[in-house]
């Protein structure tokens, strides 16, 4: 069997720049900032979590503002088929792992 979890809460922020509104979530939700700028391209911050909890990432995004879920798995077809059983809906497959 494949294995799955909760990986990573994002908040999706339609923005130019992230630090405002990383500054913004971590005051709201008491979590320090790790950095604005995770992966060097501007498009990621990430809030500071403990161990047992789910990463925090905000995400500029072009698109209205949301949140979504990032489930982690070891087997994407298999964790999609075992969603889609249980009502989810296939709507598109983007990066080669989303």
């Amino acid at each position: 069997m494949h294995h799955s979890r909760l990986c990573t809460l994002v908040l999706d922020c339609p923005v130019e720049d992230l630090a405002p509104a990383a500054a913004f979530w971590s005051g709201a939700l008491g979590k320090p900032i790790v950095t604005v700028d995770q992966d060097g391209d501007g498009r990621y911050a990430e809030l500071e979590t403990a161990d047992d909890e789910p990463i925090i990432l905000l995400q500029k995004v072009e698109h209205a503002a949301r949140v979504h879920l990032d489930i982690e798995t070891d087997d994407l077809e298999a964790e999609v088929q075992r969603l889609e059983a249980l009502g989810a809906t296939r709507i598109a497959f983007r990066h080669g792992r989303w």
